[in-house]
């Protein structure tokens, strides 16, 4: 018996939830369902390959994750199940859902869903809840072992799964840019797509200072120089910290504030920050 974990967008003002989970439990009463998050913002693919990527290795390989973000629900979009490299699954439409676990090579096979099988019965005439009819339908059975993968339906080239646009971070004269794939959201803290290995690459160590810069479609928003701390204890409350988040990457916060909040700052390829170390001379 594996765990089941659920990821949408459809919040908990209504039943959408409730009756996946019931979905579930009329598969196996004795399943473990746990919830990633059903916070996602509306039709927002991109931050939910984010939220996979920042969980899902860290869960035990057979762990079963169904993700529901899907603006296009009842098109000729396909149902996917990708196994990643440490055993885990994810089931979800395949609209760029899996495009930050791709870039990062976690992704060892893709099999499309058979909807003639593995659909909840008696549900063929609904084309609006596909979360609810075969995503936690599938997912269900196959954590409680009720199906194998290969059962899911046929395999498919993982390179053809859809992937969304991406900005790789880069190093060049002494600096680093890279863009920010997503918030902390309850603090505001700017999560980076660059590696701490990347950024310490260019000589910089806890104490330094480095010029922070923000920039919207090729205009710059924000612009200062900040503390590249250990944690948020060495700045004080109220000031601008850069740091290594909990996935090795460098992110931006406000000590005790919410930085995406006081600048207006949001996530995704369009919006890039560079890094430059005060030794990088004048910028």
């Amino acid at each position: 018996m594996n765990a089941l974990i659920l990821q949408s967008d459809f919040g908990y003002a209504d039943g959408a939830v409730s009756a996946m989970v019931g979905v579930a439990v009329s598969v196996c009463s004795e399943l473990r369902i746990y919830d990633l998050t059903h916070d996602i913002p509306p039709y927002d693919i991109w931050e939910a390959s984010n939220r996979l990527i920042q969980t899902i290795g860290y869960w035990p390989a057979g762990s079963v994750f169904v993700s529901v973000v899907d603006p296009g629900v009842g098109s000729t979009r396909r149902s996917v199940a990708v196994r990643m490299t440490g055993g885990q699954v994810l089931i979800s439409p395949d609209n760029g859902t899996m495009t930050h676990l791709m870039q990062h090579g976690a992704v060892a096979q893709a099999r499309e869903i058979d909807e003639t099988v593995n659909r909840l019965p008696d549900s063929g005439e609904s084309y609006t809840f596909h979360g609810r009819d075969i995503y936690a339908y599938t997912g269900a059975r196959l954590a409680s072992g009720c199906i194998s993968f290969e059962e899911i339906g046929p395999e498919i080239p993982v390179e053809s799964l859809v992937s969304l646009p991406v900005v790789k971070p880069k190093a060049q004269d002494g600096r680093v840019s890279g863009t920010i794939d997503v918030l902390d959201v309850r603090f505001g803290s700017l999560w980076t797509n660059i590696p701490r290995e990347l950024f310490i690459g260019l000589g910089v160590h806890h104490g330094d200072r480095v010029t922070v810069r923000i920039s919207h479609y090729d205009r710059v928003l924000y612009q200062t120089v900040m503390v590249y701390a250990r944690s948020f204890a060495d700045v004080n409350i109220g000031e601008p910290l850069l740091y290594a988040n909990s996935l090795d990457c460098m992110a931006v916060a406000i000590n005790q504030g919410s930085f995406s909040r006081a600048y207006g700052v949001g996530t995704g390829i369009s919006w890039v920050i560079e890094l430059i170390p005060e030794k990088a001379g004048r910028v």
